[in-house]
């Protein structure tokens, strides 16, 4: 049989054919095409004309609409979340009983509305920044400066800092025998590194009061990890990243509500939040030592960020194998016995009545922890409700687990999710608990996302492997 396909000529595929072109012959086409015009059956619109779209270009006498909306939309969005931000912030001197919260509240809330002012009435490229600025100083510098420098601060700062004068003193870091609430010390042994400054440079001075102050410790070592887990999550680019990307988001979240209140009057949950995040960045870039030793330092801070190992060991599982997810594990587990094991064997009952029964609520002495949450609630009703909030508890944690183990997830989005949506019941069910623990699930949740630059628990797929239909292969180190 002759052949009548012309020499040189490739064959003809398309819709008669059945065939789709391939990447090869679609370079062809590109390539011959004349400079300046796309190829032929191809568009250079990335989207079809919506209805009402205006095709002509923007000139001074004829503005932009979509840019106008999104532009009244942004200033809206900021406008609002200041406002939010300052009705919460003024609601504290009229129902808190604390008088290092009632004065955040009346300094807090101004600062808020001139940074919604600010929101409204500036250009949009300085608006955020400055109203960012002025928030961060209003509602976290100014009121943080003032405390520390009075030496006023919740009961918390006071147990960490005594507790490192314990450890140096004594070789323990809890009480015996502890007969009023601020003698209990619910943390782990290594949260007394934060209250080492303060027994190294004293409170003689104005220097020494701010410096050695154990809060300024707890914010240093949150925004160190959030910004080392933006560094990990964060996409590569060809041209490079710009370095201060993430000071606007981290600013916006230091300066909201969330953290801002936390941080000038207490902050212990403050290092639990960034060590978590930071946890869970390592085990998705494949940094197995790393990730192992923060993990460690979490689980020995506070009990409650122990669900945070299984799901960082879960993560490098399903991603890299097992080899470094028993890693992972083995420094995890290790080096939290070597921190716990010294306290738990010389003064067993002491960390057991303290640091598990004390917040749970199971000591005779009450702890202070006491926001009107679902599990305190119950807990109200006496021993009954007391062993109902336990008991449901359990059992949500208990089906949160079966869910991890039924679907590992798959990055650093997904486990993050996973792990604020456990101890987002926890607290909400546990019979004492307040509504600052739950920043820890928040920053969870929105930290990952502004860091990775998507909203999708799933690892992004290169557009290679969405056209030849492969599967993701596993995330490359960095």
């Amino acid at each position: 049989m002759v052949s009548t396909r012309t020499p040189g000529h490739s064959r003809p595929r398309g819709r008669f054919t059945g065939r789709g072109r391939t990447p090869a012959q679609t370079c062809a086409i590109e390539s011959s095409s004349r400079p300046g015009r796309p190829p032929r059956g191809f568009s250079v619109r990335p989207f079809p004309r919506q209805r009402g779209e205006s095709t002509f270009p923007p000139t001074p006498d004829r503005p932009n609409t979509a840019g106008l909306a999104g532009l009244v939309s942004t200033r809206t969005a900021q406008l609002l979340g200041c406002l939010v931000a300052a009705g919460w912030a003024a609601a504290f001197p009229l129902v808190s009983d604390l008088d290092n919260q009632r004065l955040w509240g009346l300094i807090a809330a101004p600062a808020y509305l001139l940074a919604g002012l600010l929101c409204l009435t500036l250009p949009r490229r300085f608006a955020a920044r400055a109203a960012a600025s002025v928030a961060l100083v209003g509602a976290v510098l100014v009121p943080l400066g003032l405390l520390a420098l009075h030496g006023r601060h919740q009961s918390e700062v006071m147990v960490v800092e005594r507790s490192a004068h314990l450890l140096l003193t004594t070789g323990t870091a809890y009480l015996p025998h502890p007969v009023v609430v601020t003698d209990y010390n619910p943390y782990l042994p290594a949260m007394s590194l934060f209250g080492m400054p303060r027994q190294l440079l004293g409170d003689s001075t104005a220097f020494a009061r701010v410096a050695g102050d154990a809060r300024i410790w707890f914010a240093l070592t949150f925004f160190a990890c959030l910004l080392a887990a933006w560094r990990l999550l964060r996409p590569t680019r060809p041209g490079g990243g710009d370095p201060r990307a993430p000071l606007l988001p981290l600013a916006v979240l230091t300066a909201s509500p969330l953290i801002a209140l936390a941080l000038a009057v207490g902050g212990v949950d403050l290092p639990l939040i960034g060590v978590c995040c930071l946890a869970m960045a390592l085990a998705e870039r494949d940094r197995t030592v790393g990730a192992g030793l923060v993990l460690a330092l979490a689980c020995t801070l506070k009990w409650t960020a122990w669900p945070a190992l299984p799901v960082a060991v879960l993560l490098l599982w399903r991603l890299y194998g097992r080899r470094p997810a028993a890693r992972t594990a083995l420094i995890g587990v290790g080096v939290s016995a070597l921190v716990i094991l010294p306290s738990a064997l010389t003064q067993a009952d002491a960390l057991r009545e303290q640091v598990v029964r004390f917040p749970l609520g199971m000591t005779a002495i009450r702890t202070p922890a006491g926001s009107p949450l679902p599990g305190k609630v119950l807990a109200g009703f006496g021993p009954t409700g007391h062993a109902i909030s336990l008991a449901l508890m359990t059992v949500a944690l208990v089906g949160v687990a079966i869910w991890l183990l039924a679907r590992p997830p798959v990055s650093a989005i997904a486990a993050a999710d996973l792990l604020a949506a456990g101890l987002a019941i926890a607290f909400m069910l546990a019979p004492a608990g307040r509504f600052g623990y739950l920043a820890l699930p928040a920053v969870l949740v929105i930290w990952p996302r502004l860091a990775a630059g998507r909203w999708s628990g799933r690892p992004p797929v290169p557009p290679a492997d969405r056209i030849r239909g492969r599967r993701q292969p596993v995330l490359p180190r960095r």
